[in-house]
Parts: structure tokens; sequence; C-alpha cells
């Protein structure tokens, strides 16, 4: 079980990968910036595997992993905050720069809380 564990983690990864690349795309876009796919799809891989991973960790004993539920319940607001602005402004034409600056601060206050919140 170790190893789907680890799977999923690697997949949660790639999300994150692909929601801050999508994101620094758009940095230097000329003409507006939009909620390109990658940005969505990288939301909605983080969300799935971030709950089946806390899943795992929670009912699965033998994989000796302690989930804090305080720190797990901000990073999982955080994120169904961006996966609905994302959701909600991907057929837009360009998106207001205060939208996307708060899409990349969430993103990365996600990142920083994931890392150092002990």
């Amino acid at each position: 079980m170790e190893f789907v564990y680890d799977l999923v983690l690697v997949l949660h990864f790639f999300g994150l990968a692909s929601l801050l690349g999508g994101i620094m795309v758009q940095l230097s876009a000329r003409g507006g910036r939009v909620v390109n796919m990658a940005m969505l799809h990288g939301a909605l891989t983080q969300l799935v595997t971030g709950v089946a991973m806390v899943g795992m960790a929670s009912g699965i004993d033998s994989l000796d992993k302690e989930v804090d539920n305080a720190k797990i319940g901000v990073k999982l607001v955080i994120v169904l905050i961006i996966t609905a602005l994302a959701f909600a402004n991907r057929k837009r034409t360009a998106i207001a720069d205060g939208l996307f600056f708060a899409l990349f601060g969430l993103s990365a206050a996600n990142v920083v809380i994931a890392v150092f919140w002990n």
C-alpha cells in the first residue's frame, strides 16, 4: 500500500507542476491573461489526489502516517477556492490581474503551508 500512496503523491506533485506551470505561462501573456486548462486540471488533480492521500493516511494503519487535520482543512479550503475560481473563469477571454495574482498567491500559499506547517 505504501507504493500506491507514493504513486498518488507523485500525481499530486504533477498537479502542482501543472497548476504553477499554467500560472507561470500566463505571467508574460500578451493580450490579457486567461485561466488555461493546465491551471484547471492541475487544481483538480491537486484536489483529488490530496483527498485520496488524506484518506489513505487516515484509514490505513500500515502506512504509519499522521494527519494534521487543521493543516489539511486549511489546505483543502485553499485548493477549493483555487479550483472554483479556475472553473468559474475558464471560458473568459481575459481575467483581471487581481484574480490572476489571487490564484498565484493562493497556490504559493498552499505550497508554503505544506512545507512549513509542522
